[in-house]
């Protein structure tokens, strides 16, 4: 049995983002479309017998180890063993720029859920690592399950799906959202109508779209001139409460272009969309 593994984390977009009603607990009732993308953090799990516990090898800046969300799962996966397990050091590669809409932090959450799972030999089934991930965060069980999906209720709800894998241009404008200043507007749109699955892969794409992107355009300058920016190649989108924004494109070559024309001053990446998380592939590659 291995005693230490590398693992993707990867990013994921909100292809459209409807919000259909507000629940009396004051969260918000979702519809939208997770995408995987074939990009993200790597995480490498290293086991230590000899050390007990659950550390970090480098703190993440800004954030502290008890507010981490890799430390907050691995305690959480730790919590429902039955015997001792070999403590744990965890070293992060991070790419994902925090607070961008992309699930940085819930993506790894999921892989540490998986990879520990898999380092500990738990043994312990999607559904019940999904229910633990719920508890850290309504977008860790996409991608504890590991497939693009339809995602209902506040996202928990998934169905799996196959959108067509494009390739997109992802930009991150130069500034951080605040997620509940977003979901707390009195201008952001709530009542939205309600789809079913099939019509979302159907028509005009153009009816579909990012309920929270006019607030976060209104109150995020840098956002709404980097949508105009990339709208000039086709539709772009925020993801999730952003502040990432995306372009489809049907080729590498093609996002690629539009990649090297940016504005300076932006940062992002080319990637492409895929249905099945670069983690599940690695972790199937691993049985």
């Amino acid at each position: 049995m291995s005693t230490s593994i590398t693992l993707p984390s990867p990013a994921k977009l909100n292809l459209f983002l409807h919000i259909v009603g507000r629940r009396p607990d004051g969260y918000h009732e979702l519809q939208t479309l997770f995408q995987f993308l074939d990009y993200g953090d790597d995480i490498t799990f290293t086991l230590t017998p000899d050390q007990p516990g659950v550390r970090l090898a480098e703190p993440v800046p800004g954030v502290a180890d008890e507010d981490n969300l890799i430390i907050r799962a691995a305690r959480a996966l730790e919590a429902r063993a039955t015997t001792t397990l070999p403590g744990v050091t965890i070293s992060l590669v991070k790419r994902l720029p925090m607070g961008g809409g992309l699930g940085g932090g819930s993506s790894n959450a999921a892989t540490t859920l998986l990879g520990l799972n898999y380092l500990w030999q738990m043994d312990l089934g999607l559904d019940e690592l999904a229910e633990i991930g719920l508890d850290l965060g309504a977008d860790v069980p996409v991608f504890v399950r590991g497939h693009a999906a339809f995602g209902e209720g506040v996202g928990e709800k998934l169905t799996p799906v196959n959108p067509p894998e494009d390739w997109f241009v992802v930009l991150k404008p130069s500034c951080d959202i605040n997620t509940g200043k977003i979901f707390s507007e009195e201008g952001l749109t709530r009542d939205t109508p309600k789809i079913k699955i099939a019509p979302a892969f159907e028509g005009d794409a153009s009816r579909y779209r990012n309920d929270c992107e006019d607030v976060v355009r209104k109150l995020y300058p840098e956002v709404n001139q980097s949508l105009e920016w990339l709208s000039q190649f086709g539709p772009a989108r925020l993801t999730g409460t952003g502040a990432c924004i995306f372009g489809r494109f049907p080729t590498e070559s093609a996002a690629r272009i539009i990649w090297e024309s940016k504005p300076s001053g932006i940062t992002g990446f080319v990637a492409k969309g895929v249905n099945v998380s670069p983690l599940h592939q690695k972790l199937t590659e691993l049985k």
